[in-house]
Formats: structure tokens, sequence, C-alpha cells
């Protein structure tokens, strides 16, 4: 409960909100409990896709997804509205405490009553799980996504053909080990490749072109990189496959 010292009783003199904040403070190490729920979620979803895991299994990872991804909200929300509340009583200093914990229902309310599933395009661990799971489909050429892409009917070698052109990086021209993949234009390269370019144009004090050829983005950051499970997936169990045809 918020503190308070005041010469005359009902009026708000001075609240301190230390205690509220640490809570706060609780809350958002809570928030990483659930991003490391969602990226175990992940890696087990796409470990039943690797080994054709029946279907039903999966799909518990993708309700646990879900779930995630609506405990996330709703602990965001709540985040936001004490948060708002403090700020609303530091700014306006009214002369008698206001009812905080009515004042943080009232938004925290108002936050949820504007739920809709499009918010979990906003999660982008729920974005990062989806995608990746539908190229690691794509690589095994399940037939769902066969037909989903309308490549039912497409010779298998060609599919795989075009799957180890993917594997090479446009930097390196090598085969990617630790494949990241560009949230902006979708292209992926070698981490150590691209990292290594990204700072030797920032230290020029110029800003990195997508090395893939044809690719009109101009400004890679390092921050619009994530790790491309799915495809350093495809790499490992396509070598394998390799090494056991030539045994």
């Amino acid at each position: 409960m918020p503190g308070r010292s005041s010469s005359n009783s009902g009026s708000t003199g001075f609240i301190s909100f230390s205690g509220v904040e640490s809570a706060l403070s609780s809350l958002k190490n809570f928030q990483n409990c659930i991003s490391t729920g969602m990226d175990t979620a992940s890696s087990v979803a796409l470990d039943l896709v690797e080994t054709q895991t029946e279907v039903s299994s999966e799909y518990s990872m993708d309700k646990a997804m879900v779930e995630f991804a609506m405990m996330d909200r709703e602990l965001n929300h709540y985040v936001k509205a004490v948060q708002s509340t403090i700020n609303h009583v530091k700014e306006e200093r009214p002369e008698n405490i206001p009812d905080l914990k009515l004042l943080v229902e009232k938004k925290f309310l108002a936050l949820q009553n504007k739920n809709s599933d499009a918010d979990f395009q906003n999660n982008e661990k729920f974005v990062q799980f989806k995608q990746q799971l539908k190229e690691l489909k794509k690589q095994y050429g399940l037939q769902a996504d066969r037909e989903a892409d309308g490549t039912e009917g497409v010779d298998e070698d060609m599919i795989v053909t075009q799957s180890q052109t993917n594997f090479i990086c446009p930097i390196t021209q090598l085969e990617m080990k630790k494949p990241v993949k560009n949230k902006v234009c979708g292209h992926t390269y070698e981490e150590e490749a691209i990292v290594r370019m990204i700072e030797s144009k920032h230290r020029r004090r110029k800003k990195a072109c997508c090395p893939k050829i044809g690719c009109s983005h101009t400004d890679v950051r390092m921050c619009d990189l994530i790790q491309d499970e799915a495809l350093r997936r495809a790499i490992e169990s396509h070598n394998k496959k390799r090494q056991r045809q030539s045994e």
C-alpha cells in the first residue's frame, strides 16, 4: 500500500509510491517467465514437426502459446493501468488521497474491454512462433502447407533444391549454421556475417543494405534480426539425411 505523510488527515501532502513501484518491478520479472515459457512451447512445437508427431500434440503447443500470449497481454494491461494511475496522481496532486485500487481497476478494465484476437499480431514471440512453424513445415514438404501454398503436385526434388538454395548465406555464399532472419524484408543470413557487416558499416557511419540481390531494404539493424530456428533445424535435418545416404 502506498504510504503518506501529511499534517492534515485526508490531505495528500505526500504520497510514496515506492512500494507500488517495487511490486511493478516484480510483475515485470514475471513477464520474463512468460517469455521463457513461450520459448519452450515454441521449441517443443518445432520438435513435434521435426519428428512428424501427431498433429493433436502440435495443436496443444499452439494452445499453450495462445494462453501465454493472453497472460502477457493481461499483465501488460495491468502494468499500464498502475503506471497510468501513478502518473495521474503525481500530475494532479489531489487534495485528498484517491482510491488507488479503484482507479487501477477502472483503467485495467477499460484496456481489457478492447481485447481482440488481432492483439496477438503485436506479440512478437507469438508471431515468430507461427512463422517458424509454417516455415519448418514448408521445409519438410508437409502436405497441408503445400496445398495452402499452391505447391501440391510440384516435383519433390524441386522442393528440396529450392530449400537447399535457402540454406546459403547471401554474404558468405556458404551453408548457414546459425541463420538469422531480418524481420523487415524477411531475408536470412549467417549471424556472424551479417553482424560483422552491420558493425563495419556503422563504424564508417553508413547504413547496411540487405545483401540479398534484388532487395530494396537499405537499413538493416541489429534489432531487426531474429534467430531462424526453423531454418536451422531444416539445415541440420538435411545434413543428417545426406550423411545417412552417403554411409
